[in-house]
């Protein structure tokens, strides 16, 4: 978010704007960026403006080989990367690169492009050197120079991988390729399947970053210079801010629609935090609660329809599905995630009671429905990508000049209200930079999700050249022989799959953390027969849930240095807020109907969606612990597991459950008439 969206944000100061980049160093390493000055800043911002503009035409209009077009997204990216994220962030002077690091980017994005083009005359010798065996490899002429490019690029990317990315995934990459050689693999043949072939580097996942994840994000950049983000938080406010612990609703709304087009979990936090959680603080919630509220929403914008951050374009892939099936299918999960964290909000605000803030303090929504405009943009995009009319990429170059449009009118009345004579000449100047703005972005936050990506080809071709995946599944499988009760032995598989998840999620971006578990963890589950579209959601949620669940909860942490709260408590609130994220994905894994999976009627979706909306609602109130009055500790566990009987599809589930929860609720309502409860 560029310094003049942050002044323009309601409730943010300068001081606040300074506070809010200060947190996205912190905790957001694609924030810990070098600082250019001056001309240095105008050449970076036209080399990430160019290679935005090289990314559509990519996706539009390029007809070349597809090692061609990846080897050359990939060494831009490594120019760009170097050009970006400095070795060390607390060490950065504004307008220096040390000698070391312009050496790195050169040769890094020298070897991706002596591999784009040299490629017709290189296919012989890559298809000869996958044969080298050590005793041979001598036999190939320049045998030590090709492989010495691929050492390269790989070190290269690896090192902008830590910079930008962070130590985790390469941890796992490190461990695979010491197994990799421990097995028997010479060097040829690993470089060959990492850097040379279409399993490593240049794998499934940068495929899809190139194809459709790039121009999307750059789609993201320019809905976010329209002013969506300031509509979607008025819309929050005017709709909910009024009501019994608004702010927190407010955040809730709000974050969800934002995450969705941002697709980044601390990004979003600190974004939308930065108004919502000093508004929390003052209605009267604690500091620990509502970081907590805004990181769990925050998080929760990934797995919001129709955009879903970027992952749901690899789930497509990896699922052999089409876009509009996956964003459909994660429909009824994501509402039960925003709906169980906005009753804990109000039963919360309840508990405390707590109000609203006047209305006259609103924005109108009379007036706010002036600016519906604004989501015209994403309307035609969701309407070209449902109906298939279009491809995905096409329908994103659609949104961009749609954006580009739908900003032009509050760009115009800016410029006339600033400037009486000449007023159209600085209109076009600031429609011109608004657009340079947007492409820059796009280019910049392209960097680490292409990074990330190319590093979880890598741990997919380790995998594939050592024949891991098939030992894992047949060791998940012996083990779970082992167990005679089928169901518990399913459980034990995704409960140990969900500490993987979790586990490798720590601190990694949400698409390198999917792409790795739909290479190692859904195959297993898949063969543990689970159908392939639960198997991979159930890998994206738990990826996803990693940014606030403790001890390395990004979002919480950023959450928490907004509120000025305990880190660790802020996590532990924001756990049990996504608790249905810690609970859907099991249930689909059991009974895929959650997903519209072997759904075979209209009447059976509406059971299914409005038991699983009660269901929430009875987990909600028994982690709350407030309902009409303090709900006692038998009857909290009681609503737990009427909740979950009635979040699992099935009619006796669901009339066991149903009758259960209006129990309690009608005792809990008889009993708060009667007076409050004793302390």
């Amino acid at each position: 978010m560029s310094e003049k969206d942050k002044k323009h944000l309601p409730g943010v100061d300068v001081g606040t704007a300074a506070d809010m980049d200060e947190v996205m160093r912190k905790f957001d390493r694609e924030s810990a960026t070098r600082i250019w000055q001056g001309t240095p800043r105008l050449i970076v911002g036209v080399v990430m403006a160019l290679f935005s503009l090289y990314c559509i035409w990519m996706t539009l209009r390029c007809t070349w080989d597809l090692p061609i077009r990846l080897t050359s997204f990939l060494g831009l990216i490594t120019i760009m990367g170097y050009l970006t994220y400095p070795a060390r962030k607390d060490h950065v002077k504004p307008n220096s690169m040390p000698w070391y690091d312009i050496v790195l980017m050169l040769l890094g994005a020298g070897s991706f492009f002596y591999y784009c083009l040299n490629y017709n005359s290189l296919v012989m010798v890559i298809t000869s050197a996958a044969k080298i065996n050590p005793a041979s490899e001598s036999a190939i002429p320049n045998a030590w120079f090709y492989l010495a490019i691929g050492v390269v690029a790989i070190l290269v990317l690896a090192e902008l991988c830590r910079r930008c990315v962070g130590l985790p995934i390469l941890f796992v990459v490190g461990a695979l390729l010491i197994y990799t050689f421990a097995s028997g693999q010479n060097l040829a043949r690993v470089i060959y399947t990492l850097f040379y072939g279409t399993s490593g580097v240049m794998a499934t996942p940068i495929q899809v970053c190139a194809k459709f994840i790039a121009v999307f994000i750059i789609f993201g950049a320019f809905l976010e210079r329209t002013g969506i983000s300031n509509f979607f938080i008025d819309l929050a406010n005017s709709l909910a801010g009024s009501t019994s612990g608004g702010p927190a609703k407010v955040a809730v709304i709000s974050s969800a629609l934002c995450g969705m087009v941002s697709g980044s979990s601390v990004g979003n936090t600190v974004t939308t935090g930065s108004v919502t959680i000093p508004m929390m603080k003052r209605t009267g919630y604690q500091g620990e609660f509502a970081g907590a509220v805004e990181a769990a929403a925050s998080t929760g914008g990934q797995i919001m329809p129709p955009i879903m951050g970027a992952a749901a374009f690899l789930m497509a892939e990896y699922m052999d599905t089409t876009y509009a099936n996956v964003a459909v299918k994660a429909i009824l999960p994501a509402l039960l995630y925003f709906t169980g964290i906005f009753l804990a909000v109000h039963l919360e605000a309840r508990r405390l009671n707590l109000k609203g803030v006047p209305r006259d303090q609103l924005p109108k929504f009379g007036i706010l429905i002036r600016s519906i405009y604004l989501l015209l943009p994403l309307v035609i995009l969701v309407w070209m990508v449902s109906t298939g009319t279009r491809t995905l990429q096409f329908s994103a170059s659609i949104a961009i000049l749609l954006a580009i449009l739908v900003s032009l009118p509050h760009m115009f009345t800016d410029s006339r209200a600033q400037h009486d004579e000449g007023f159209a000449v600085h209109f076009v100047k600031d429609t011109a930079s608004m657009i340079v703005s947007a492409l820059e972005a796009g280019g910049r936050s392209c960097i680490t999700v292409a990074v990330a990506c190319s590093m979880a080809g890598m741990v997919a071709g380790c995998i594939t050249v050592t024949g891991l995946a098939s030992k894992l599944i047949n060791g998940v499988i012996n083990i779970s022989n082992m167990i005679p009760i089928p169901a518990l032995s399913l459980f034990i598989a995704l409960f140990l799959t969900m500490l993987c998840c979790i586990v490798l999620g720590m601190g990694v971006p949400t698409t390198a953390n999917y792409c790795i578990m739909a290479s190692t963890c859904a195959p297993i589950l898949i063969q543990l027969g689970i159908g392939k579209i639960p198997a991979h959601f159930f890998v994206f949620y738990f990826g996803i849930v990693a940014d606030i669940t403790p001890p390395v909860a990004l979002a919480a942490y950023a959450g928490s240095a907004i509120a000025k709260s305990d880190p660790m408590k802020t996590g532990v609130n924001a756990t049990k807020l996504a608790i249905a994220a810690f609970i859907v994905p099991y249930i689909f894994a059991y009974s895929p109907a959650m997903l519209f999976v072997d759904v075979t009627s209209v009447f059976q979706v509406v059971q299914i969606i409005i038991s699983a909306l009660l269901g929430i609602f009875g987990v909600a109130a028994a982690l709350n612990g407030y309902l009409f009055r303090p709900i006692p500790k038998w009857m909290r566990f009681a609503l737990v597991i009427a909740g979950l009987a009635m979040m699992v599809p099935g009619s006796a589930t669901d009339v066991v459950g149903l009758i259960a929860l209006a129990a309690m609720v009608f005792y809990q309502r008889a009993m708060a008439k009667k007076g409050p409860a004793a302390a």
